[in-house]
């Protein structure tokens, strides 16, 4: 069994937690009957835990190993004589490991994501025709984008609203990387539709709205490519790692977590970026990290700006929405950079990423480094 460390309860008693496994600590109630002790060790038992006692002066504890994130939804401390229950350990040992592994780095073909690098997903919400399709694809492949963002199978809180073009906007996805060589990212909605997806993705996207869609995630836990999934705009954090646990306990250790914004009575259009995630995650996660300011922002304005602190605040990568003429776009104009204005961010966020990386060096093309004053 691995060294323990101590873990100092409320109550003032110390006891040792050990890091080869997550468990519980539970805190019995004062004068407990031995007969409830002894039952409350035989439930924990019959579910496959192993239980010690810890004496306490006028109470006793119980430590109990086994499978933490399992006993943990169990309601334990619902039971007669426990007083209190404290987890120890992660209830996503996959996500989130109490002792996290090195950063990962995901390979899709030639492209790396992870540490040291800054990847940018870059295109429109939706694919809304072939040419348009490809002047922006085009386009943000000269700037240094290596991953196409283009909904063909949009998720719209409205009926009524443009849903994407389906199978015709994979098609179309499918001649940009042949056109361009760039990858591709596309969302999947449905467990039915992964097999007509992945002929097309690169990376599977999972949206905001299907964060919690549990049997889509089993099923990507099955694919050979990395899932991509953002966080919902009522999530917690710990429930965003859960989301991921679905995937990597199912078989695919290649997960991407992003944070696209929350929503707050407090913020313009009740939604706000919470960059403060990233730094969180990084702490917590072996798995990349990164954000989307379009969504985050709601407004075309704050995209830059927002853009430039999250690479300050050491994400792995930007997902950024991206038009040749926002003001047409049949989904979430009023968020999308003209092209014009993307480069212009390209070059600055390869400037704060380089002012940032511990070799002073950045991943970003290098035409994305000069200036207008050509220094």
């Amino acid at each position: 069994m691995a060294p323990g460390f101590p873990l100092v309860l409320t109550t003032g008693v110390e006891v040792e937690v050990f890091e080869d496994g997550p468990g519980l600590i539970l805190i019995l109630t004062p004068g407990l009957p031995s007969r409830l002790r002894n039952r409350i060790r035989e439930r924990l038992r019959e579910l496959g835990a192993t239980v010690s006692v810890v004496e306490g002066g006028a109470r006793q504890y119980l430590e109990v190993f086994g499978d933490g994130p399992y006993l943990d939804t169990l309601s334990i401390d619902s039971w007669k004589g426990v007083e209190r229950m404290i987890a120890v350990g992660t209830p996503a040992p996959h996500a989130a490991p109490q002792s996290p592994p090195e950063p990962a780095t995901l390979h899709v073909g030639d492209l790396e994501i992870g540490p040291g690098e800054l990847v940018v997903a870059a295109g429109p919400c939706a694919i809304e025709e072939e040419e348009r399709t490809f002047r922006i694809a085009d386009s943000v492949a000269a700037m240094g984008v290596q991953l196409f963002r283009g909904g063909a199978f949009k998720p719209r809180s409205s009926p009524y609203a443009f849903g994407g073009l389906g199978s015709e906007g994979l098609r179309i996805l499918a001649e940009v990387k042949k056109r361009t060589g760039l990858k591709i990212i596309t969302e999947v909605l449905d467990p039915r539709a992964i097999e007509e997806v992945s002929e097309v993705a690169d990376i599977f996207q999972v949206g905001s709205r299907n964060m919690q869609n549990f049997s889509l995630l089993r099923e990507l836990g099955h694919v050979d490519r990395p899932v991509f999934i953002k966080r919902g705009f009522s999530a917690t954090i710990e429930e965003l790692l859960l989301s991921a646990e679905y995937v990597l306990t199912s078989g695919n250790a290649q997960v991407i977590l992003c944070e696209r914004g929350i929503r707050s009575a407090a913020a313009d259009r009740n939604v706000i970026l919470d960059l403060g995630t990233v730094i969180d995650l990084k702490r917590r996660t072996h798995l990349p990290v990164f954000v989307d300011p379009s969504h985050g922002g709601g407004k075309r304005q704050r995209v830059g700006p927002l853009a430039r602190a999250a690479v300050a605040a050491g994400c792995d990568g930007l997902m950024i929405e991206v038009h040749d003429a926002p003001e047409r776009a049949l989904s979430d104009g009023q968020q999308a950079l003209p092209l014009g204005e993307f480069k212009r961010l390209m070059e600055e966020i390869a400037v704060i990423r380089a002012a940032i990386s511990p070799k002073g060096t950045s991943n970003l093309a290098d035409d994305c480094l000069t200036t207008t004053g050509g220094d």
